[in-house]
């Protein structure tokens, strides 16, 4: 069973508590000195340290500094503001419908100058046409029975995704080869999309890379992620959207799409992929 959105902040706050914690000990001072070094009372340590009470960005300077940790700050603040957010339950953004969902990254596609996505289950939304776009929403409002504005969805997402066309903007794709013969929609869809991929990857800010099902690889498939700039990922899973934040983490997802950009194929090896998908759709 799915994890309540309210007991994923709690636990998030506690592990920051935890970490915070930890710190003070390897410093080896008490609460109470540490209390004196911050300038405030022993008992708002206390209440950080075991979670009552959610540290400010400043709590948490002060914390590192009294504990000689400064290099610990980045990652506890990123903590800190990712603990309300970062496990945001798909049910929650879709309760209105689908078109709501589309439009919240809205501000960040417009702030990011480079995105690098990786995909293992379905065309990612930047590339999407209209009818795969359809089939896809439809099969997901049909199983999460949220309400049925599929058109405006679709709509919303075409949209959005004019920020392809921004020369300004960077993007880079690591699709596995098994996307392009998952079977969501009917075959004529299917070929239109595939035939529009085959356009996208004629734009000169857009780089698509396909992992050969055969290829030997140096790291396993991976759940699908979005990495906005070098600032924020975005991750789904079935029941939840978790936006990370914290720099080791953007640095991990980093590292694996790194990874995974290395076994892909480009050029015309990726179009010949490509070619072989739609030549299956006969």
């Amino acid at each position: 069973m799915p994890t309540h959105p309210s007991s994923s902040v709690q636990k998030a706050r506690e592990d920051l508590a935890g970490r915070l914690r930890e710190i003070r000990k390897d410093a080896g001072i008490s609460g109470r000195e540490l209390a004196v070094r911050c300038c405030w009372s022993e008992s708002k340590s206390s209440r950080i340290e075991n979670a009552k009470t959610p540290p400010s960005d400043a709590d948490i300077k002060a914390w590192c500094l009294a504990c000689a940790a400064d290099d610990q700050v980045p990652d506890l603040i990123a903590a800190n503001r990712q603990s309300a957010d970062a496990h945001v339950q798909w049910r929650r953004l879709q309760q209105s419908g689908l078109r709501r969902l589309q439009e919240s990254t809205g501000d960040l596609y417009q702030q990011t100058k480079m995105f690098r996505v990786y995909v293992s289950d379905v065309i990612p939304g930047f590339l999407q046409t209209p009818g795969y776009a359809a089939a896809l929403l439809s099969s997901i409002a049909d199983f999460r029975g949220t309400p049925n504005d599929v058109s405006d969805a679709v709509a919303a997402r075409i949209r959005r995704n004019a920020v392809l066309s921004n020369g300004a903007r960077r993007f880079s794709f690591v699709l596995e080869e098994s996307v392009l013969r998952y079977r969501l929609c009917s075959a004529e869809t299917m070929a239109a999309q595939l035939g529009h991929l085959l356009g996208v990857m004629d734009l000169q800010n857009v780089a698509v890379g396909i992992v050969p099902l055969s290829t030997q690889r140096t790291v396993w498939p991976m759940p699908t992620f979005t990495i906005f700039d070098d600032t924020k990922v975005h991750a789904d899973t079935l029941d939840a959207a978790s936006t990370l934040t914290q720099p080791s983490q953007v640095e991990l997802y980093v590292r694996a799409f790194e990874r995974l950009a290395q076994g892909a194929a480009r050029g015309a090896a990726a179009r010949s992929l490509i070619a072989g998908a739609l030549a299956s759709l006969d």
